[in-house]
Parts: C-alpha cells; sequence; structure tokens
C-alpha cells in the first residue's frame, strides 16, 4: 500500500498490473493507483526508463492527458498514483456500440493528438496507444493513460506495443516514437470511423504483413476523411504529418470544410451521449438495481449529492433501462484505466553500448523526503492522479517535497465525493 493514501476496492487489473481506487488521506481527493505487476517491477531496465519518464509527466499539465501524481517503490512493489477519471475506455464505447459519429472520432483523435504533442514537445513518447488507453468522460472529453507503461518488458527480439496498432517500422524492430504514436492514433481513428481495425488478422506475423505492405483500406471510411487516413497511417514515417500538433491543424481544417463549425460539439456531445449509457461502469457510480447490459462487469460504488443530467433524446431510451443518476461535471474517471489488450507486446529496454547499471533513482535518501527539482505546482481542483518521480529506497522514501508536491489536492466545490 502506498503510504499516505486509502484503499477504497480494486478497480481491475490488465496486463501491467492491478488498480485501486483510492483516497488521499491528507484531503479525502480520489486518486487512481496502479500497482505494477512483478514482470515491470523485477526489470531494472523498465523501472530506471519509468522513474525516469515520471519525473517529466509529473510536470505535464495538459488537459487530454492522465495526470501523474506520484512513484512508489520499495522491496516488495512499484505503484504509480495517478489522476482519476470517471469515466469509460474508448474501448468499452467501441465494444457495445461498433462505431461512433464521423465527428465523435474527430472529437477523438483531436483529444488524443493534442496530449501526444505535449507529451512529445516533453520528449516522452506513449508507445502504446489503443483505445484501452483512451478515457471519455460524462462530458465527451477524453484523456490519454498509461505513457510508456507497456513497452518496456525483457523478451528479445519483440517489437514494443499492441499489434493492431503497430507502426510499420515499429515491427521492423525501430524504437517506438512519435511517428508511431500519430500511426496508432489513426488506427484508433479507422475504428471509432467503421467499427473495426485497419488490418484483421489473428497472428502477429500476419499483422505485421499487413501492416508493413497492405494498401490502407481507405474505401471502408467516409471521403471527407480519407486524406487524413492516408496521411497518418503512411508506411513511411516521412510521409506522416511531422508532428502531432501539425496533425491536429490538418484535422480541423478537414472537419470544418466537412461537417461545418460545429462539428467539434456535436462529436463531443454523441460521446457522450455513447458514454452515459455505460455509466454504470464510472467507477464513482452509484449502486443501481441489476439490469441487463452487454458490459461483463461493473463496479459501482457510492455516490452521494449527485443530480440526474438533462439527456439529449437519443439517450432517454438508454437511461430509462439504464436507470442511473449522474452527474455532468463529474471529474472524470476509468473503471479499469490500465487495462492492456491480450495481445500487447513487451520489449526490452534498449541499452546503449558499453551501458552498465540502471541509473539510480533519484534523490535516493536514507530518511525523509526530496524534491524531484522542478515545482511540480498544485495540481487542478478536481481530484486526480499523476504520479510524481518519488521513490521509496530498502532503506526509505522520497517524494517531491511540499512545495513541489504533485499529490492532489480536496476540490474547492464541491468536496470530493465520498465512497
Amino acid at each position: 500500500m502506498v503510504p499516505g493514501y486509502h484503499e477504497v476496492r480494486e478497480l481491475g487489473a490488465g496486463g501491467s498490473g492491478r488498480v485501486v481506487l483510492a483516497t488521499y488521506a491528507s484531503t479525502g481527493a480520489y486518486v487512481a493507483i496502479k500497482y505494477l505487476n512483478a514482470a515491470m517491477r523485477d526489470d531494472p531496465w523498465f523501472v530506471a526508463r519509468f522513474r525516469e519518464e515520471a519525473r517529466v509527466m509529473v510536470e505535464l499539465r495538459d488537459p487530454n492527458v492522465v495526470r501523474l501524481y506520484e512513484y512508489y517503490e520499495d522491496v516488495l512493489e512499484a505503484a504509480i498514483v495517478m489522476e482519476l477519471v470517471d469515466g469509460v475506455a474508448l474501448r468499452r464505447i467501441l465494444s457495445e456500440h461498433g462505431s461512433t459519429s464521423p465527428e465523435a472520432a474527430l472529437v477523438v483523435l483531436k483529444g488524443s493528438l493534442t496530449g501526444l504533442a505535449s507529451a512529445h514537445s516533453a520528449g516522452i513518447a506513449h508507445r502504446d496507444y489503443k483505445p484501452e488507453n483512451v478515457l471519455v468522460q460524462a462530458d465527451g472529453t477524453s484523456k490519454l493513460a498509461d505513457f510508456g507503461i507497456a513497452a518496456r518488458i525483457r523478451e528479445p527480439g519483440t517489437p514494443a506495443g499492441t499489434p493492431p496498432y503497430m507502426a510499420p517500422e515499429q515491427w521492423a524492430g525501430e524504437p517506438a516514437g512519435a511517428a508511431g504514436d500519430v500511426y496508432a492514433a489513426t488506427c484508433v481513428f479507422f475504428e471509432c470511423l467503421t467499427g473495426r481495425r485497419p488490418y484483421g488478422a489473428d497472428h502477429p506475423a500476419a499483422l505485421m504483413r499487413l501492416h508493413r505492405t497492405a494498401p490502407i483500406p481507405l474505401e471502408a471510411v467516409p471521403g471527407s476523411v480519407r486524406a487524413l487516413v492516408a496521411r497518418g497511417m503512411a508506411k513511411d514515417p516521412a510521409d506522416r504529418p511531422p508532428t502531432a500538433r501539425a496533425f491536429v491543424a490538418d484535422l480541423e481544417v478537414a472537419a470544418l470544410s466537412a461537417y461545418g463549425p460545429e462539428w467539434e460539439q456535436r462529436g463531443r456531445r454523441h460521446l457522450a451521449e455513447l458514454a452515459t449509457l455505460l455509466a454504470l461502469t464510472f467507477p464513482l457510480a452509484r449502486p443501481a438495481p441489476r439490469v441487463s447490459t452487454s458490459v461483463a462487469r461493473s463496479m459501482v460504488g457510492r455516490m452521494g449529492g449527485i443530480r440526474r443530467p438533462r439527456l439529449g433524446p437519443r439517450v432517454v431510451a438508454g437511461a430509462a433501462v439504464i436507470t442511473v443518476a449522474v452527474t455532468v461535471g463529474l471529474v472524470a474517471a476509468n473503471r479499469e484505466p490500465d487495462r492492456l489488450a491480450a495481445d500487447t507486446i513487451f520489449t526490452p529496454a534498449p541499452r546503449s553500448p558499453g551501458s552498465g547499471d540502471p541509473p539510480a533513482p533519484p534523490g535516493r535518501t536514507s530518511h525523509g523526503r526530496t524534491s524531484p527539482g522542478k515545482d511540480a505546482g498544485s495540481p487542478p481542483p478536481e481530484p486526480v492522479a499523476t504520479p510524481g518521480p518519488s521513490r521509496r529506497a530498502v532503506t526509505g522514501r522520497t517524494v517531491p517535497s511540499s512545495a513541489s508536491t504533485g499529490r492532489p489536492s480536496a476540490p474547492g466545490s464541491p468536496g470530493p465525493v465520498r465512497p
């Protein structure tokens, strides 16, 4: 258990570990804590790289990226404390509804590219972008989770990522980077538009051949966005947009031309409706009578003082079936924010020639706490969770100092919803 937090219940488990709902003891703010699995925490190269990336991610302030508050490590466990997003993974929406409207797909792509651009500017690539890592909130906005978690496990000779979304250069063994993130985001855009992945195959070798040599199935997507898909999924990284931010500019021009000035509002509204129909799977959902849905499991908690939202006409029927009250202004969170697809491939951390032991943990001390260096500032008013680059060594623990802590503060109004 990470000191300073009270665990409430487990939210889910996946390829990278298990996730629990918790509250920060000092403020009562909700967070999500991910405990990394044994393969990850026992790999010194993964831990060293992730620890260094946590130093950067704790400083990252982008509304499209799940914040990291704290990285904790001792002899038995390693964990990251993250922003709690009270929402649902895009994977669940696609599994339930098949596809989205073109405007909604564009909203997802724009939000993800914006978050990726911020991370890329800080020198961080996601390396495993997929629908499981895009969390959609009740208001239709989304956040990107799990930067770098799935990319470094010791299995020599295998590429990093999830095969249905891996760029051709990743299959060739090149390091996953910004261009690969753009490719993966476009693959997910394709899936939102069509309800299926760009290339269908059961075996990784077949997927490798398709991603590297098969034509992009542009005939399956609306003509208004084919140019976006063609650029984002170009086989040669040099033929893709030079940056995620440049791709956002292309997207906005295409969306405005095809769908008019209100495309983003319509797309966000559609995503909100689809997410609301799955509101029982939100981490902070109110318990309700048993209902029949296609969602395999629902993890629901208590939520007090909630008023019913105003739902659009397309949501009324679904809301009547679900009979769940949600607040449009809820802090966004996901029941299984870390869940990795079963087909995720892990790879070893790259070693530079002549490299020796992995880097030592930052700020190691025998006792007490140390600052990561730069002032992480105070988090936004809502309870979110972001791992700061803190570490507990065998003989002690280091965390950001009180002046630079990234730990969550209690929201101003309303206060955190208690389970």
